[in-house]
């Protein structure tokens, strides 16, 4: 068979595998084997209006979940997964400890768990645990190292002394400030002046995140668990944790697990704001060394004008203010403009920041870096 027939054939299995068959197949191409496999996954998520589906059987559920996870990369499982949940509405993939155990875990997946925790029946509360443990733990082991290397270089970094011990010396810096001492016949610098890390205090910088656990933000509230808890850990910041709907919860106490964390939130949900805010300010106790991240899509549900007051009294005060439309990989959210608006009038920026960004961010605004221009190199889009 020449290379163009091969090919031919290729984009016609293709073009079956995305159009499913029937009528408005036009291909003419019949699948057999692992691509007929495929095409029946697909039909009964993709093509459920005509062939009914998966149907209530949970036989046929399990069977499913293990099929696409045959014929499938676990990215494209994940992304089938969440659409089985959507567009067919599957509650009962998560409601029975059987199919859960099937399921590919992800973050998405997490959400959905906590979204549904208080309707679980108790035999399945303890698999959802499992599951959300499972992602939990994966998902630190690929962010908690970075984020305590960016945090603590930053804190070293903004404490810096003249009269450091030898193990603190930070010689880069020493360097360049007696590059005037050099000794050409030695070939050597004089180090008359010495520049270290030092340490202020045992709290170097308190760090609020208050978090909106309305149902758009989800994936938001897992990723926040996770770097609350991991923030927590490090003895030179203090570290709190405040989630909000109409009510608020401090949730700082459960920090050393953020498993407890995230089984601690209420997804869902309206939003008060200004009453989120009101609580976290009464948490500042040292406003110039106070960073409070906001994650929230700024839809306000209380009262508006007390929601942007608060916050202009907060940012006068000389606290740090940074706010995340989303903590997620999911893009550019929905999110209110006039509010964010608001904010950039108060010199607070208000940008989606992915996961794998967030450790720097925490380092920049430590530093107290201009942090709109540090969104601006990285390219990240700042609402004006």
């Amino acid at each position: 068979m020449s290379t163009a027939t091969q090919n031919k054939e290729e984009r016609l299995r293709r073009w079956r595998l995305v159009l499913g068959g029937d009528e408005a197949d036009g291909t003419g191409f019949g699948l057999s084997g692992t691509d007929a496999g495929m095409d029946k996954a697909l039909g009964a998520l993709y093509e459920s209006e005509r062939k009914g589906g998966l149907g209530s059987s949970n036989p046929n559920v399990s069977r499913w979940l293990g099929d696409i996870r045959t014929y499938f990369p676990s990215t494209v499982v994940q992304v089938m997964q969440k659409d089985a949940l959507e567009r067919l509405n599957l509650q009962q993939m998560l409601l029975e400890p059987e199919l859960l155990q099937a399921v590919q875990p992800d973050v998405h997946l997490v959400a959905n768990l906590l979204a549904l925790k208080n309707i679980m029946p108790s035999k399945t509360r303890e698999t959802a645990r499992m599951v959300v443990r499972k992602v939990v733990e994966e998902l630190e082991r690929k962010l908690a190292n970075p984020m305590r290397q960016a945090v603590m270089g930053s804190l070293n970094r903004a404490t810096r002394n003249r009269r450091p011990r030898h193990n603190e010396i930070d010689w880069n810096r020493t360097i360049r400030a007696n590059l005037k001492h050099y000794q050409p016949e030695y070939r050597t610098i004089v180090p008359e002046t010495r520049i270290g890390y030092g340490r202020k205090r045992s709290s170097l910088r308190d760090i609020i995140l208050c978090v909106d656990q309305s149902g758009s933000m989800a994936t938001s509230v897992v990723y926040a668990g996770i770097f609350s808890a991991v923030l927590a850990s490090l003895p030179a910041v203090q570290t709190r944790m405040v989630v909000f709907d109409t009510a608020v919860v401090d949730l700082s106490d459960k920090l050393s697990d953020p498993v407890d964390v995230l089984f601690g939130t209420q997804l869902g949900g309206g939003t008060d704001i200004n009453k989120a805010l009101s609580y976290c300010q009464g948490l500042i106790r040292q406003p110039q060394d106070t960073i409070l991240v906001l994650i929230s899509d700024l839809y306000e549900g209380g009262n508006s004008k007390e929601m942007l007051k608060r916050m202009g009294s907060i940012v006068a005060a000389g606290t740090q203010v940074v706010t995340l439309l989303a903590l997620n990989d999911d893009g550019a959210p929905m999110f209110d403009h006039q509010h964010a608006a608001a904010f950039a009038g108060m010199e607070i920026p208000s940008f989606a920041c992915t996961p794998d960004l967030f450790p720097e961010l925490m380092a920049a605004a430590i530093s107290k870096q201009d942090i709109g221009q540090w969104a601006a190199t990285r390219n990240v889009a700042v609402t004006k």
